[in-house]
């Protein structure tokens, strides 16, 4: 058995933004393994974000935009982002700027299935699915997907289908990046819209997303795939579909316990770093992962602290209430939300960054008696249940 520091149980995007913390921490010295049956490598998910140039992040990016598009039945609408940009990632140069990390660290891989984390609070033991014990270590840090431990007042997916679409000639704009179109056709209960992120004229991510209770079959996203590009006026018979994404993501009120013992941490969306409202969970790990590194390097625990503020919590169930009741039309909410808004500022709440003056500046700007009705609802919920409050 593997006597470690730190064992990161599952090798995907929230372990490899760790382990390239790590390294860029100076952690030498420090004893690690990852324990993940594949090694990650190569193109398998695309991760889109805003954020704030000149971060380790630049030299990784496949394309940066400093604004976006909006796009309802009314119009377009061009949304300025500075200080900000809206950057897409693709998964290889993550990886490989992890795997380089695990090489300068002399980290230790365990092409294995992880089983049981056994917390004696002194030690952490990763087993295999066996029982047979693989890893030892001080701290465990386990990003493998699970579901909250409390299940929620409302629960949603955000989930799609991106079909990465390439040209003989140019066709796309690629300047121009849509953050949200809502044009598609609405369910009956949810909301949905497409998305394009080019990376250059001749190639781009084009999908369709629903905020919704269920997923679709594939042939419906194909469907809602086929009709959006005709919304783009696409010609899907002069384009190649060279990959294709597919991903569900909880949007949930409930509560994901991000500490199930003293010395095991939850990372990624397991860890709480999903936000509700959007499904968006990629700045959240690049926090997550920072401070994880920083608190290791002044020789403390690996403890990365809350994801959200507990309002934006409060603030996130009270909206998938409003939505999930149909309380508020959702193309109207989040346009609205954009037009009585900075942009800056509404990207920074989806991120977790705003202050409480902002925050009650975008509450005055949504509407108040359906989001009034939301919120004592919910209280009233949780009241009933007797349920010790996810928000303290």
């Amino acid at each position: 058995m593997i006597d470690v520091d730190l064992v990161l149980v599952g090798g995907g995007g929230a372990a490899s933004l760790v382990l390239a913390a790590l390294d860029r921490e100076g952690a030498t010295g420090l004893r690690v393994a990852v324990v993940d049956p594949v090694h990650k490598r190569g193109q398998d998910r695309t991760w889109a974000f805003w954020g704030t140039p000149g971060t380790f992040l630049d030299p990784l990016l496949s394309r940066a935009w400093d604004a976006v598009d909006v796009v309802t039945a009314a119009g377009r609408r061009t949304l300025p982002l500075h200080p900000l940009r809206y950057a897409m990632l693709r998964s290889a140069p993550l990886y490989e700027l992890a795997g380089a990390a695990e090489q300068r660290m002399g980290a230790v891989r365990v092409t294995a299935v992880a089983g049981a984390v056994d917390d004696d609070g002194e030690r952490v033991v990763v087993s295999g699915p066996d029982g047979a014990p693989l890893v030892r270590a001080a701290w465990a840090l386990d990003s493998r997907p699970r579901g909250p431990v409390r299940p929620g007042r409302t629960e949603w997916l955000q989930h799609f289908r991106g079909w990465w679409l390439e040209a003989d000639r140019p066709v796309f704009d690629a300047g121009r990046a849509v953050l949200m179109d809502f044009r598609t056709p609405q369910p009956a209960r949810g909301v949905s819209f497409g998305y394009v992120l080019p990376v250059s004229d001749r190639f781009a991510l084009v999908e369709y997303t629903e905020f919704s209770p269920a997923v679709l079959t594939g042939d419906a996203y194909d469907a809602a795939l086929r009709g959006y590009c005709g919304l783009l006026g696409l010609d899907l018979d002069t384009l190649r579909v060279r990959e294709v994404e597919d991903g569900i993501i909880p949007m949930t009120d409930g509560v994901f316990e991000a500490r199930p013992s003293p010395r095991v941490v939850r990372l990624g969306t397991a860890g709480g770093a999903t936000r509700p409202s959007t499904g968006f969970t990629f700045t959240a790990m690049v926090r997550q992962a920072g401070r994880i590194a920083g608190e290791v390097a002044a020789g403390r625990p690996p403890l990365p602290g809350a994801a959200y503020p507990a309002r934006h919590r409060w603030m996130d169930a009270v909206q998938l209430r409003a939505l999930d009741r149909g309380l508020v039309d959702g193309v109207a909410f989040f346009g609205r939300l954009f037009d009585r808004n900075p942009p800056e500022r509404v990207l920074r709440f989806l991120d977790g960054t705003t202050s409480w003056r902002e925050d009650l500046a975008l509450m005055s700007t949504s509407p108040l008696v359906p989001m009034m009705r939301a919120a004592a609802g919910d209280a009233f919920v949780r009241t009933t249940r007797a349920v010790e409050l996810p928000f303290t």
